[in-house]
């Protein structure tokens, strides 16, 4: 093995062919070819020669390259359009850590806001809003994953030819169809767009834990296709090819066109309502409405004892989807308190809009699934329950109900919703878990 001692030896034996001496016209034709603000690559030569002879080296061609871009005839390369943002994005991001490093000072609870906060976004403390922290915690001691959920008895039942009637299948496919691409759209969101613009660190540590969740979903969902061993092109591009479905993913996504953009920021009413507007979209109306149908059949079909592994699976992560929501509505409305001017008028009417439009997306979707009654249950039933969903979320962010008078068809839904992991999780898991001591790593 060569080392640095025996260097010279090595070097005497096999000499290191005479290089000759670069002329600064030569510097301007390799330079043009560089990357701006990037250093000359080392040639290979360089590569073998000892750190000191490199640096020494390097310390040369600078100074050449500098007299040679003293030469007024030199023209530069036209950056294209990744460059320049990146070299925006790099001055940024000097420009800020100088300005924290400079004018540096303690953050205060009254700097922090939800939106728009010029404090240093690294200090986690003094929690402002405890209710986020509160969640976060919250959703850490619910953790699960799907491999520790008993399938067994789904795999038997849903290969038996008499064990499900057609309908009852319709609305599994439908189910893990939807939920397997809208899980992943709701991650998509969160990590492209809402995290980088809600500017609070207790509220980002929800979201770094919620996009986790939102991950495990998917992983749910991909578990329960591949045990009940459906066809995966079929149950995955459903949110492109079955017209129910498609309609809410398409709904869903054209609120998260505008702020996905690296280059949207909020600071004006305009796009401070556009953040507001997707929030409203994926709290209130994604997770909050066009989940439930889907959760409320599949919960149904494990209170008959059909599926119930699959249904298990969805209990845990309608709990988690229930504190999304509830986390959700608490920033929407803590940006309506401190920004006042953005819940004018007609951001309540369209928030309005917005929820009436995806409740009837949700009813739709139950007549597809439920042309006939099943499990107990029809479309109409689920179209009140739907409403009765609708004017909880109105209600939640400070509107009126649009649906007087109806109930909740279905009261079991709530009891399951407010499930403790502990009241049947370790009764039903199949797999240990494994702690960083018991890890293996060869």
């Amino acid at each position: 093995m060569l080392t640095w001692d025996n260097y010279d030896d090595e070097l005497a034996q096999h000499p290191t062919p005479a290089i000759a001496p670069v002329q600064p016209e030569k510097i301007v034709a390799d330079a043009g070819q560089l990357h701006p603000g990037r250093s000359p690559s080392p040639t290979t030569s360089d590569a073998l020669m000892p750190p000191s002879t490199q640096h020494k080296q390097a310390i040369g061609v600078e100074k050449s390259a500098e007299i040679v871009l003293e030469i007024p005839t030199m023209k530069e390369v036209p950056a294209t359009s990744h460059e320049i943002r990146e070299t925006a994005t790099v001055a940024k991001l000097d420009t800020t850590l100088a300005s924290s490093t400079d004018d540096h000072q303690r953050v205060t609870v009254d700097q922090k806001r939800m939106i728009n906060c010029r404090a240093d976004l690294n200090q986690l403390v003094p929690f402002k809003y405890d209710w986020a922290w509160q969640k976060y915690l919250d959703g850490c001691a619910n953790h699960w994953m799907p491999q520790e959920i008993n399938m067994t008895a789904d795999i038997a039942l849903w290969k038996s030819e008499d064990g499900l009637t057609q309908d009852e299948r319709t609305v599994v496919k439908r189910s893990l169809g939807f939920f397997s691409t809208a899980d992943s759209l709701v991650a998509n969101n969160l990590v492209l767009a809402i995290y980088r613009l809600i500017t609070n660190p207790e509220c980002r540590q929800y979201l770094l834990r919620q996009a986790f969740e939102e991950a495990i979903h998917t992983h749910a969902y991909q578990y329960c296709i591949e045990s009940l061993g459906m066809d995966e092109g079929e149950i995955f591009n459903m949110y492109h090819e079955v017209p129910v479905v498609a309609n809410k993913a398409s709904w869903a996504l054209k609120y998260t066109q505008e702020i996905s953009d690296p280059m949207f920021n909020t600071g004006t009413p305009e796009k401070d309502k556009a953040l507001l507007r997707n929030l409203i979209a994926y709290y209130c109306v994604v997770e909050g409405i066009f989940f439930y149908c889907g959760f409320t059949q599949i919960l149904s079909m494990g209170r008959l004892n059909k599926m119930t592994g699959t249904s298990e699976q969805f209990q845990y992560i309608l709990r988690d989807e229930s504190m999304h929501v509830n986390f959700g509505i608490d920033v929407i409305n803590q940006i309506k308190l401190e920004n006042p001017l953005l819940w004018d008028e007609e951001m309540q009417d369209l928030t309005r809009q917005m929820i009436l439009e995806g409740t009837q997306l949700e009813i739709e979707y139950a007549k597809d699934t439920m042309p006939r009654g099943i499990l107990g249950m029809n479309a109409n039933m689920m179209a009140e329950y739907l409403q009765f969903i609708a004017n909880r979320r109105l209600a939640q962010i400070g509107l009126l109900e649009q649906f007087p008078g109806v109930k909740n068809p279905f009261p079991w839904m709530s009891e399951i919703m407010d499930l403790k992991k502990e009241k049947n999780f370790f009764e039903t898991r199949v797999t240990e878990y494994q702690t960083g001591g018991a890890l293996s790593w060869d």
